[in-house]
């Protein structure tokens, strides 16, 4: 079977997954907060998160792009999910990328598998590290790996039977990132207050006092860590487009929908379903390249930035469209085109934001200006 066909297969599976186990509880997910764990379970027996994984750890070997499709496919249903969903997969990414072999051998075949659920909170050391925001975790180092303490305000996918994977700035220079369980001694798990969206996702606050964290636990040591974000920072990005693709197709069949009964009168909107759907396809080709310069290790960064920021522009657009095709009916809660206004407002504002990623293209333009003069 070639990669092309497994690559089909895996989101022909994925597509009937969402059909029969993820379509009937998506309003609950949204307006309820149900975490949707019966369908993790069984998209990571499909391989939903590990189509950028090697055989060798029980990944399917595709590549980053259909890991993407996967992404995409679920958020046409549910953007919470769809997040749940880069979560985990970047997760696994995170591991894949790591220089230290304990830490790969202990916790990747389980991450790609499903069988721990895992989050990303690096959202706080992203935006550090584009000088946005103080960094929140602070590490001391000792005999056998570094003591951590802090919390963070957010974090999602994460639970007493998760890992979350998070950095935190060591006290003599650098930054380590590392993982941690969330019932590990000196963890503390709190509610976050209700939010307009994401409820289904399981994020909390996590609070750290004396952490232990051992070198086996360790993704990146402080004379590491920078090589390593640089390595895994593209498809950290580039996986989040799967969330904006998911969110912008699901409302363009909610414009397709409307215009059953009301093309005569939506025609005379600003953005049409026939030119946001050409520009979610450019999009989309543009995704597939850079995704396989990500495989490589040859992505220009600022080409991920940029194709980020297009694409969280094009699902507000699309997301606003279909609310106003619907017309009333979209301002119904229970209606999918309101829930995927707040998912794109998400889309663009997860990290990197929308301005975040306004702010470093600003600067990588202003270096390259520079080096050119």
């Amino acid at each position: 079977m070639t990669t092309t066909t497994q690559a089909d297969a895996l989101i022909d599976s994925v597509a009937a997954l969402i059909k029969t186990d993820l379509a009937p509880i998506s309003a609950a997910v949204d307006q309820e907060g149900r975490y949707p764990i019966e369908f993790l379970r069984k998209l990571a027996k499909a391989g939903g998160f590990a189509a950028a994984v090697p055989k060798a750890y029980g990944g399917l070997a595709l590549g980053l792009a259909p890991q993407i499709h996967v992404i995409s496919e679920v958020g046409s249903e549910c953007g919470s999910t769809a997040f749940l969903v880069w979560c985990q997969s970047t997760c696994a990414l995170y591991l894949l990328q790591s220089p230290n072999e304990a830490v790969r051998e202990r916790y990747l075949r389980a991450v790609a598998s499903g069988e721990i659920l895992a989050g990303t909170g690096m959202s706080n050391t992203v935006k550090h590290l584009a000088g946005i925001e103080n960094i929140h975790l602070k590490a001391r180092r000792n005999a056998d790996g570094y003591e951590v303490s802090g919390s963070l305000p957010w974090v999602s996918n994460v639970g007493e039977a998760h890992l979350a994977i998070v950095a935190a700035s060591v006290e003599d220079g650098g930054y380590v990132m590392f993982a941690v369980h969330g019932d590990a001694e000196g963890v503390s798990l709190h509610p976050c207050p209700d939010f307009s969206g994401l409820e289904g996702t399981q994020t909390l606050n996590i609070r750290m006092k004396d952490v232990r964290v051992p070198n086996g636990d360790v993704l990146a040591h402080p004379d590491q860590f920078g090589a390593y974000m640089a390595s895994i920072k593209p498809a950290f990005v580039l996986g989040q487009l799967g969330m904006g693709f998911g969110v912008t197709d699901g409302s363009l069949r909610t414009i397709r929908e409307s215009n059953v009964a009301g093309a005569h009168v939506n025609q005379f909107l600003d953005d049409q379903g026939e030119a946001l759907a050409n520009e979610a396809a450019a999009l989309k080709a543009n995704a597939v390249r850079l995704s396989q310069q990500a495989d490589a290790g040859t992505a220009a960064l600022i080409d991920v930035l940029r194709l980020r920021l297009a694409t969280s522009e094009l699902t507000l657009r699309a997301a606003n469209s279909a609310v106003l095709h619907a017309g009333a009916k979209g301002y119904l809660m229970r209606h999918p085109a309101q829930r995927r206004l707040r998912e794109a407002v998400f889309v663009a504002i997860v990290t990197p934001a929308l301005k975040h990623l306004r702010k470093e293209i600003h600067a990588l333009e202003q270096t390259a200006e520079v080096h050119a003069a």
